[in-house]
């Protein structure tokens, strides 16, 4: 059990938050190796498949070959994994200092291929085109560095409210992912098996493994619920023939990143939508490094949580840096781990250390990452499904902490209906302009603008609703009342 510092108990580190009651390892323990690289192992098992993916997607689109795709999928996973190192680790002003696990952002997807399709109807190369790709990212990625310096004036604005939406619609978004996964996936709606009851037998088996493992007393099913999962699922598999390692032949023994392979192209009226995205996207990786506060009994205000946030967000705009220095798409702080943190309880960042070799690794020496993208879709969203339902209820925690006024509630059901009706109705979008659809199909960043926005615009009670500030104040107040007994 972690132990809370001086500086967290008497206040400049924000309020005391106790440590959950099954947390295994706080922020700051230092696990066993054993203990922590079997949970590295989980955390890279529910992330491996949401790294490459958008690669892949990417490389398909531009009709890339074998070794270039998968060069461009080796740097997704190495410069995970750098990235991962820097916010667990902190390098100077650099990284939240928390177990932020960092991957390749889905929210770019739809406006790079929008970028690849004009290219290559305009007559670019593949190569002209991906030049382009890369080059809006590397500039876009200087929008969070500089917003993270001025995160500091945004207090009143970030409230527990707002946060609260963001990490509730997070979990809340990912759940039709999760659904989706359990189902088949993209595989198995290509070969029209999406939703068979094979599939979701073999789901729903691996759903059920984690979830009894998670409520275990026992330290190591506890720790281990996921991969447990994922390896049953996996040898079950095996002998229904649902296994294809035809996907690992053709992958080059070794990747070495080489700066600026495919070259950096730019362009103002394309660079729009990449700017507006990281916009958004820093107002939901605020709500991704408030649930990984929280899920790990750390402060979700004052001054250490504050530092922490400036520092994740400018570790997500460095990081992007280096992705796009090393020809890859741009990196953020996933949410999903968030889960991960809460079935295992291990919040210590010294797991991102062993997170941080293993994606490397996989980075470097691609023939193994390919072994991993053989387990079958069923089996890895019956693993991750319930971690997507607890980085909702992280969320639902969060907004617990505050009383539920008139005007409160108003922000909360306009944003959750906002956020998630987008998310189950993406199509509803076609006649907003492509730019504005970039932005409004991703629940999320739609839930967390609504509700800035009313918290910003509606006329507050005689007795408004505490901020980050005040609920600090009432928290110091309390434990102080607690140590003077």
């Amino acid at each position: 059990m972690s132990v809370p510092s001086e500086l967290d108990i008497h206040g400049e580190g924000g309020h005391f938050m106790e440590a959950p009651t099954q947390l295994l390892y706080g922020l700051n323990d230092k696990p066993p190796l054993v203990d922590g690289i079997f949970v590295a192992f989980q955390h890279v098992f529910a992330i491996f498949i949401p790294i490459v993916t958008p690669g892949l997607i990417i490389a398909g689109a531009l009709k890339l070959d074998v070794p270039t795709t998968s060069y461009i999928l080796g740097m997704s996973l190495l410069v995970s994994g750098i990235a991962t190192f820097i916010q667990a680790r902190t390098v100077g002003p650099i990284g939240s200092g928390l177990l932020s696990i960092q991957g390749t952002s889905f929210a770019f997807v739809t406006a790079i291929l929008a970028v690849v399709n004009s290219s290559l109807e305009k007559g670019r190369t593949p190569q002209q085109a991906l030049a382009l790709v890369l080059g809006m990212c590397f500039f876009g990625s200087f929008i969070p560095i500089i917003l993270s310096r001025f995160l500091h004036l945004t207090r009143k604005i970030f409230t527990p409210l707002v946060t609260g939406v963001a990490v509730t619609l997070i979990g809340l978004t990912l759940i039709k992912v999760g659904m989706f996964y359990m189902a088949g996936g993209g595989p198995a709606k290509a070969n029209g098996t999406l939703g068979s009851l094979q599939n979701w037998a073999l789901s729903f088996l691996v759903f059920a493994i984690v979830a009894l493992c998670s409520a275990s007393s026992n330290k190591y099913l506890k720790m281990g619920s996921i991969i447990i999962g994922l390896a049953v699922g996996f040898i079950i598999s095996l002998f229904m023939g649902l296994v294809d390692f035809s996907r690992v032949g053709g992958l080059p023994l070794i990747n070495l990143p080489i700066p600026f392979r495919f070259g950096l192209a730019f362009d103002w009226a394309t660079f729009v939508p990449f700017a507006i995205i990281y916009v958004a996207l820093t107002l939901e990786v605020i709500g991704d490094i408030t649930a990984t506060s929280m899920v790990s009994g750390e402060p979700i205000s004052g001054g250490t949580f504050f530092r922490r946030l400036k520092g994740g967000i400018l570790g997500d705009g460095v990081n992007s840096l280096m992705a796009s220095v090393c020809s890859t798409f741009p990196v953020v702080t996933l949410a999903q781990n968030n889960g991960i943190i809460q079935l295992t309880g291990v919040g210590s960042r010294y797991v991102g250390y062993y997170v941080a070799a293993i994606l490397s690794f996989l980075g470097l020496f691609p023939i193994i990452g390919g072994v991993l993208r053989t387990i079958p879709m069923p089996v890895v969203g019956g693993a991750v499904m319930l971690m997507f339902g607890t980085v909702a209820v992280a969320g639902m925690n969060i907004l617990r902490s505050m009383p539920m006024d008139n005007r409160s509630t108003v922000i909360l059901a306009v944003s959750l209906a906002m956020g998630l009706g987008v998310t189950f109705a993406p199509d509803t979008l076609h006649s907003f302009p492509e730019m504005i659809q970039t932005i409004l199909e991703s629940g999320i960043a739609t839930g967390s603008l609504f509700a800035l926005v009313l918290n910003l615009v509606l006329p507050k009670a005689s007795q408004p609703s505490p901020t980050m500030e005040t609920l600090e104040e009432s928290n110091q107040q309390l434990e102080a009342s607690k140590f003077s007994e």
